[in-house]
């Protein structure tokens, strides 16, 4: 796994967030399992309940592209530093990425069942409804 690209990658779209009211521009990047990169940076909204993380724009890149699994995920600052994805977005990971995802973190390199322990999925849906997701 080549780490410094997947956070060079990270830190360059950094530099195409819109973020006029934070002034925190977030950049993201993920390995797919068929080794295409895919990438997002934030957008912010005057509504600020609206605006959309850069984990939200790589997902989507990933679906658009014709979908597939990530393996690894890297999400940075404009300084280059290493963030942790909100709750929200750690959800979509594991929905795009599940359990063994790797995700590079401010602490190293933990899977996304570290991350993210117990999380909620296909499976508790499937569980109820009893049909396949």
């Amino acid at each position: 796994m080549d780490w410094e690209a997947l956070r060079s990658k990270a830190r360059e779209m950094t530099t195409r967030a819109y973020a006029p009211y934070s002034h925190f521009p977030v950049g993201a990047a993920g390995l797919v399992d068929d080794g295409r990169i895919v990438t997002g940076c934030n957008v912010e909204n005057a509504a600020y309940g609206v605006a959309l993380c850069a984990e939200c724009g790589m997902i989507s890149d990933l679906v658009a592209g014709g979908g597939g699994w990530l393996v690894a995920f890297s999400c940075a600052n404009a300084n280059g530093d290493r963030l942790m994805p909100c709750g929200r977005c750690r959800q979509l990971l594991w929905e795009h990425g599940g359990a063994s995802l790797l995700v590079d973190t401010p602490a190293g390199v933990m899977t996304m069942d570290q991350v993210l322990p117990m999380a909620f999925g296909v499976a508790e849906l499937e569980e109820v409804s009893g049909e396949d997701n």
